[in-house]
């Protein structure tokens, strides 16, 4: 069963009187449990197609469909909903919010979703410990490293145990050891929990990982089949 599909999508984004093709036809299709990975050159599209799926940027043209609901005919509350509920976004910027400490940054998506205080630091204090932040839990995103930031992004993509994870660049600013060790954290979601996982990514420590790799070139696909 495909979890995404995706068929002649296409982005434009305008610059002052020109218009520049982000994506320009791509047609893609992902099974429920893929582990995959997008790799291409800086500006061939990897970002905006992660964007595009996970509900950050929409389409100008083309259909996209997650967990079978087409996200381009949707109104803004039930594609907010589908963002909180569905997927798991770890941005490439982190992202985390300024005035909160670890431990609040990664429960943050569970307090949306209206789940108890309790659960949700319970459930964050796991996440802490898995991505090894447990001695940094009270500190704000100022004080900590790139790295430390990127696995709080990283535990707060994971902590609603999404259907969809989609990565980008997520282990940019991690050591080796630390990577290897997100990864096997997210092999074991995508194992355990059959979670979906989208990587955009250069690194060839995750490329190892991935069971599927795809390729974008200036905004199009090259040669990838579609999942069964």
């Amino acid at each position: 069963m495909n979890i995404i599909e995706i068929k002649d999508l296409k982005k434009d984004y305008p610059l002052g009187n020109t218009i520049v093709p982000a994506l320009r036809g791509v047609d893609l299709s992902v099974a429920e449990g893929d582990f995959m990975s997008i790799i291409g050159p800086s500006g061939s599209g990897k970002t905006t197609l992660l964007n595009v799926i996970g509900c950050i940027d929409f389409a100008t043209h083309g259909s996209v469909k997650v967990g079978g609901l087409e996200i381009t005919a949707l109104d803004d509350r039930r594609v907010t909903d589908i963002r909180l509920h569905k997927i798991g976004f770890i941005f490439q910027t982190f992202n985390l919010i300024p005035v909160l400490n670890v431990i609040e940054n990664i429960e943050f998506p569970l307090l949306l979703m209206k789940r108890t205080a309790a659960e949700a630091r319970k459930r964050a204090s796991q996440l802490a410990e898995e991505v090894g932040l447990n001695d940094h839990v009270r500190h704000r995103p100022a004080e900590l490293s790139g790295g430390q930031r990127q696995r709080v992004a990283i535990a707060r993509a994971l902590v609603t145990n999404p259907d969809i994870v989609l990565a980008d660049e997520p282990t940019a600013n991690l050591d080796s050891v630390t990577g290897a060790s997100i990864l096997e954290l997210m092999k074991r979601m995508n194992e355990i929990e059959k979670t979906t996982f989208i990587f955009s990514t250069h690194d060839a420590n995750v490329l190892k990982y991935a069971r599927r790799i795809v390729k974008i070139k200036d905004g199009l696909i090259e040669g990838a089949p579609a999942a069964a």
